[in-house]
C-alpha cells in the first residue's frame, strides 16, 4: 500500500514524497482514512511506528479549507512535554511546506508576549502543553470555541503525569462537536476507561499488543554491584565493549543521578551531554539538537527523553537504573530500533531490583536474557539482611570518586559517644568523647512542674544536653548612654 491510496491531498502527498517516505506504517494505514472521515480515533501502537504522522498528515488535508480567526485556533494538539510539542511542530513544518498555515507552539520557558503575537494573527494549528495553554486562557488571550479537532498525544503519559484535571477542563472548553484523537504507545485498562469520557464511538486502531516492545531491539540484562562507583564502572565497561555503538541514551531514574553520572562520564573523557526536567528550555533544546546532529555521542537523561522523541539513528539505550514503572521501560528502549532499524538495549540490574524486573517481564510477556552471569537475587537479599543486623548500610551512598570505595569519616566528624556518669547530689553528668570539647549542662532533675526553692524559673535545657559555647558567654555590658 502507498500513501496515494489513503485519501490525502495532492499538497500533502508531494510533501511526503519530498521527505522520502514511500509506504505508510500500519498505524498510519489504519488511522489516516478514519481521521479523514471525521471519526474519533483511539490509536495504540508501540513507539517508533509513526503515530505523529498518523494525525499530522490527515489534519493538513482537512485544514486546506477554512480560515483561522484571531485567538481562536482551529485545531489543538496537547503534548505532555515541551520536547514532544516542539517535535510535532517540526512535523507540521516538514509536511506542511506547501500549505500557508499558521502554527503556534505554547510551551513553558518561552516568553508569553511572543506567543501572544502568534495567537493574535490567527492560528490554524495550536500545539501546547496543558499548563501553558490554561495560562493563556486564564489571561484572556485564547478562545477555544473554534477548535474543530483535538489531539491528545501520548495519552498514557499525560494521565500518568497528573494532567487529568487539566485535560477534563480543556475538553469542557472545546465544542462538543469536535473530533477527538487519542494516540498512545500503551493503554492500560484504567486509562482506557478514562478515554470513554473524551471519545464518542471511536475507531480503535491497535497494530501491536499493548505494552509490547519492538522485535528488532535486542534486550540484555547486566548484573552490577549496588555501590554507585562500581555501577558507574560497569556502565563504562559496557560503553567501551558495545558492538557497533554509534550513539546512545543513558537513562537514570532521578535527576540528581543524571547530573552525577554526566560529570563522571565527562571526567572519563566521554563525549556526553545531559537532559532532565530542571534544565531551562533553551539548554534542553540545544542538548537534543546536538545529539541529533552527532555533536554529542552519549546523552544521559531522565524519563523526559523517554516518550515520543524521534531521534531515528540511536543505536543503543542503556538503563543505568531499572525503571520503577514497568511501562517506562517500553518507552525507554523504544528510543532505539526506530523505523525498522535494529537496536540494542542494556539494563543494569542490582540485587535490589528484582521486583521491578519481574514487573517489566510480566508487562512485555518476555524473559530478558542476561549478558554474563545472572544476578543472584536470593544471595543479595541475604547479604542485605546480614548487613542490617550488623548495622552496616545495605547500599553505599552516592560518591563522586569513581576510583575509591567509601572512606571512613575522619574522627572530627564522628558523633561523640557519650556515657552517663553519676556526679553526686542527684546530678547526672554526660561526659563527651575525647574528640569533642562541647560544654555540658548540669541541672538537677525536674520535680514535676514546681518551681525551684530559690524562685528561679526552670532551666531551658534538659539534663545532659550539650549547650553551644556561644550561649555560655557572659553578656556584654550595656554602654552608658
Amino acid at each position: 500500500m502507498t500513501f496515494d491510496t489513503l485519501g490525502l491531498s495532492e499538497k500533502v502527498l508531494a510533501a511526503v514524497e519530498a521527505a522520502g517516505y514511500k509506504e505508510p506504517t500500519a498505524i498510519q494505514t489504519g488511522a489516516i482514512p478514519q481521521v479523514l472521515e471525521r471519526r474519533d480515533i483511539l490509536g495504540i501502537a508501540q513507539t517508533g511506528t509513526g503515530k505523529t504522522a498518523s494525525f499530522t498528515l490527515p489534519m493538513l488535508t482537512l485544514l486546506e479549507k477554512g480560515r483561522a480567526r484571531a485567538r481562536m485556533p482551529r485545531t489543538l494538539i496537547l503534548e505532555p512535554t515541551r520536547e514532544l510539542a516542539a517535535q510535532v511542530e517540526e512535523n507540521f513544518e516538514r509536511y506542511g511546506k506547501n500549505h500557508k498555515l499558521n502554527v503556534a507552539l505554547l510551551i513553558g520557558g518561552v516568553s508569553f508576549s511572543e506567543q501572544d503575537k502568534k495567537l493574535d494573527r490567527g492560528t490554524d494549528v495550536l500545539i501546547a502543553t496543558p499548563g501553558r495553554l490554561l495560562d493563556h486562557f486564564e489571561r484572556g488571550k485564547l478562545l477555544l470555541q473554534g477548535v474543530e479537532i483535538l489531539v491528545v498525544d501520548e495519552a498514557d503519559r499525560m494521565l500518568d503525569m497528573g494532567f487529568i484535571p487539566d485535560i477534563e477542563r480543556i475538553c469542557k472548553l472545546i465544542p462538543f462537536t469536535r473530533q477527538t484523537l487519542f494516540f498512545s504507545a500503551t493503554m492500560p485498562p484504567e486509562i482506557q476507561r478514562l478515554t470513554e469520557t473524551f471519545l464518542q464511538n471511536p475507531a480503535r486502531i491497535e497494530v501491536a499488543p499493548t505494552s509490547s516492545t519492538a522485535e528488532n531491539v535486542a534486550q540484555l540484562l547486566k548484573a552490577t554491584p549496588s555501590k554507585d562507583y562500581e555501577k558507574r564502572a560497569a556502565l563504562r565497561e559496557l560503553l567501551d565493549n558495545a558492538e557497533e555503538l554509534q550513539n546512545a541514551i543513558v537513562f537514570c531514574n532521578r535527576k540528581r543521578d543524571v547530573t552525577t553520572l554526566f560529570r563522571s562520564l565527562e571526567r572519563h573523557e566521554y563525549n556526553v551531554g545531559a537532559l532532565h526536567g530542571d534544565m531551562d528550555q533553551r539548554t534542553r533544546m540545544m542538548m537534543l539538537d546536538n545529539f541529533r546532529k552527532g555533536t554529542i555521542k552519549l546523552l544521559v537523561a531522565s524519563d523526559v527523553a523517554a516518550r515520543g522523541l524521534d531521534i531515528p539513528e540511536v543505536s543503543h539505550v542503556f538503563n543505568y537504573d531499572v525503571p520503577s514503572n514497568a511501562e517506562d521501560y517500553v518507552h525507554r528502549i523504544g528510543r532505539t530500533g526506530r523505523a525498522g532499524r535494529s537496536g540494542t538495549a542494556y539494563t543494569l540490574v542490582t540485587g535490589e531490583d528484582q521486583k521491578y524486573l519481574d514487573a517489566i517481564e510480566t508487562l512485555i510477556n518476555k524473559t530478558i536474557d542476561w549478558q554474563g552471569e545472572a544476578m543472584d537475587f536470593e544471595a543479595a537479599a541475604k547479604e542485605r539482611k546480614a548487613r542490617r543486623k550488623t548495622g552496616k548500610p545495605a547500599r553505599a551512598g552516592s560518591s563522586s570518586n569513581d576510583n575509591e570505595a567509601d572512606q571512613a569519616k575522619p574522627a572530627s566528624r564522628r558523633r561523640a559517644q557519650t556515657k552517663p556518669r553519676d556526679a553526686g547530689n542527684g546530678v547526672t553528668e554526660v561526659q563527651p568523647a575525647e574528640t569533642e570539647s562541647a560544654p555540658v549542662a548540669k541541672f538537677p532533675p525536674k520535680a514535676g512542674k514546681k518551681k525551684p526553692a530559690d524562685g528561679k524559673s526552670e532551666p531551658a535545657f534538659s539534663p545532659g544536653v550539650h549547650i553551644p559555647a556561644f550561649l555560655l558567654r557572659e553578656p556584654r555590658p550595656k554602654k552608658a548612654s
